[in-house]
């Protein structure tokens, strides 16, 4: 393009160029609001996560105190004292890099009265692209950072062993990805790829991802340093005592039996009961286990309490109260629970019932506040309050007329709260393969005996996608959401094609109805793709 010779077309055409800079350098502010909501949800996650590796670092620390257990977990309760530093160390080291950023970028911004300097963490001028580049890129703070991010993560993989190394090494979050060379970064240095003339609040949430990071990372060794502190152990935190008894509903004149135990025994030591009542008699412990049995009598709930000792060597006499109940009906009448002793609310119980010397055609039962369905001895119990419910079960006699034969109290409990999964993962690692192909998440009971489902009517989604946040989009769906196929979101659909390694996927808000028809908010989850 040849150059103007006259100054005016020459001075247009300079304001044209500075305008289309502009114009390139001018960030949206939906896009600006998208990596502060980022920023935040990361934040937020982090605390959950630290908390939880305060716990679990805790229980390293108690389990050093437990008599017999120092000389072995003390080694491993060091580690953790180094990992707990480090991981807190380099938090704060990035927590020193965001005000910094936030400082460089014009400040910190105001509250609504415009009265407080520093109430927020987010900088006064989002969009300032100048103090990134400036610090991280010009003043070569970028270096600094990768070799603090590099030799955490070194650190943090030194203090397994080599097989747990091998075993964590590929889901350790906490990694520098190398910079791609390009026309504008030839050398594909990695302070330009990932800082230069980025967003100040963009720089915060890629922060606070790498601080996730940091505490994921942890949480993987904390959780090893444990397991190699107890990997041969049977595990336990005190010593309680327990009673089971074999039978919680019999009949007058049956034989009734319980185990008493300590839940933490010694296969060498023999624990006693003293100060026994509710009848019965015991036998000399086998393997920790005293045997219990009497002959029921009576009516009724019938209580068996008293007091069981085991002299340890580390801790001396220890004594633990036990108490167990257990139901002696009359005229032989029983009822089985055929899931276990409590009604769902939202769902069908079954039960069996059957009364001695009378035809399960005559025998039925009565339930206040419950709805009885079915027939010759197996019903459906319907319940929609939660409390506790009377069951009497009833017999119809020679003459016609119905009597009470028999009875008992049942809790009446809401379903548990499911959690949510996608592919049967309830967040963590996953191939950004695997992910590209999920339809929808679900919502699991695991462990729950009733055939009951959940439907998820809401969610919203976002990536982190090479350094850059892509949603949150929002989903809403009464008959159930979906991450693809028909129904679903199409910018969710976009992106999840887009997905690759080292992307991060965030499922927040997450609503889901059951059976109950009860709106259930879900915590959130999110999957670090390799």
């Amino acid at each position: 393009m040849s150059i103007p010779k006259e100054p005016r077309q020459i001075m247009i055409n300079l304001m044209y160029l500075v305008l289309t800079a502009l114009l390139a350098l001018n960030v949206s502010n939906e896009i600006l609001n998208a990596f502060r909501t980022l920023s935040s949800s990361i934040d937020k996650s982090n605390t959950s996560i630290d908390q939880k590796n305060k716990d679990i670092y805790q229980d390293i620390i108690t389990n050093e105190g437990q008599a017999g257990q120092h000389d072995k977990v003390h080694p491993y309760r060091l580690k953790a004292d180094d990992v707990v530093k480090q991981a807190d160390d380099m938090v704060n080291y990035l927590n020193s890099w965001k005000r910094r950023i936030v400082m460089e970028a014009g400040g910190y911004g105001k509250n609504k009265d415009g009265k407080s300097p520093e109430d927020t963490t987010f900088p006064d001028r989002m969009d300032n692209i100048d103090a990134t580049t400036l610090l991280l890129v010009e003043k070569k703070g970028g270096d600094s950072l990768q070799k603090r991010i590099t030799a955490m993560r070194e650190f943090l993989l030194s203090q397994v062993t080599e097989k747990d190394k091998a075993a964590i090494n590929p889901l350790m979050p906490l990694r520098v990805e190398p910079a791609k060379a390009n026309d504008h970064n030839p050398k594909g240095d990695w302070s330009i790829g990932n800082f230069e003339h980025m967003p100040a609040i963009a720089a915060l949430a890629l922060f606070s991802k790498y601080q996730n990071d940091v505490r994921a990372s942890e949480a993987l060794v904390i959780n090893k340093l444990f397991e190699e502190a107890h990997g041969k152990d049977i595990k336990f935190d005190t010593i309680a005592a327990v009673a089971v008894p074999k039978n919680s509903y019999v009949l007058e004149g049956d034989k009734v039996e319980a185990s008493i135990l300590l839940a933490a025994f010694n296969r060498q030591q023999k624990p006693t009961i003293s100060g026994m009542s509710g009848g019965g008699s015991t036998k000399p412990a086998e393997n920790g286990v005293i045997p219990w049995e009497t002959v029921a009598h009576g009516t009724g709930l019938q209580t068996v309490s008293g007091t069981i000792e085991l002299n340890t060597a580390e801790q001396g006499m220890q004594k633990r109260p036990f108490k167990f109940e257990y139901m002696v009906g009359t005229t032989g009448a029983s009822m089985q629970l055929d899931k276990m002793n409590v009604f769902y609310i939202g769902v069908e119980n079954p039960v069996t019932v059957a009364a001695a010397g009378y035809s399960v055609e005559d025998v039925s039962l009565d339930i206040p506040g419950a709805v009885v369905t079915g027939s010759k001895g197996k019903y459906v119990i319907t319940v929609d309050k939660i409390g506790n419910v009377d069951v009497k079960i009833l017999a119809k006699t020679k003459e016609g007329s119905k009597k009470v034969v028999g009875g008992m109290p049942v809790r009446v409990k809401r379903i548990p709260n499911p959690i949510t999964k996608i592919g049967g993962i309830p967040g963590g690692g996953m191939s950004a393969a695997l992910f590209r192909a999920q339809i929808a998440p679900q919502a699991a009971l695991d462990n729950f005996d009733f055939d009951t489902k959940f439907v998820i009517t809401h969610f919203t989604y976002s990536v982190l996608h090479k350094g850059e946040i892509i949603g949150p989009y929002e989903v809403k769906n009464p008959a159930g959401c979906r991450l693809s196929g028909v129904g679903a979101n199409v910018n969710i659909e976009k992106s999840m094609n887009m997905l690759r390694p080292n992307d991060r996927v965030f499922i927040d808000d997450i609503k889901a109805v059951g059976p109950d028809k009860l709106v259930r908010p879900l915590p959130p989850i999110s999957f670090s793709l390799n």
